[in-house]
């Protein structure tokens, strides 16, 4: 047997799989992605919007403020940071508010 070094597409990941926009690109190598997600409540029926700030790596840098991207589940990479970046979703509804 050989071993084959896995290049980063090659790598598939296993775990959620969130989309969500970017709120702050301050830090180096990392982002800040708001996650909305809309559920049923169960006792009282009712729609609710729930928001959640995941910090995500981005080895490159290249997602800024405001981009609609999507995270995929890791493992931890810090103490608080458990995703990465796995791209880019529409670049028109992202600007479109």
């Amino acid at each position: 047997m050989t071993k084959e070094t896995a290049t980063k597409e090659e790598v598939t990941l296993n775990g959620k799989v969130l989309s969500g926009v970017v709120t702050s690109d301050k830090m180096d190598k990392t982002v800040v992605v708001e996650v909305q997600r809309y559920f049923k409540h169960a006792k009282y029926q009712k729609f609710i919007k729930e928001k959640k700030k995941y910090k995500a790596h981005d080895e490159t840098n290249e997602y800024k403020t405001g981009d609609k991207v999507t995270i995929q589940e890791t493992k931890p990479i810090a103490k608080s940071k458990y995703f990465v970046v796995s791209g880019m979703q529409d670049a028109t509804n992202a600007t479109n508010k």
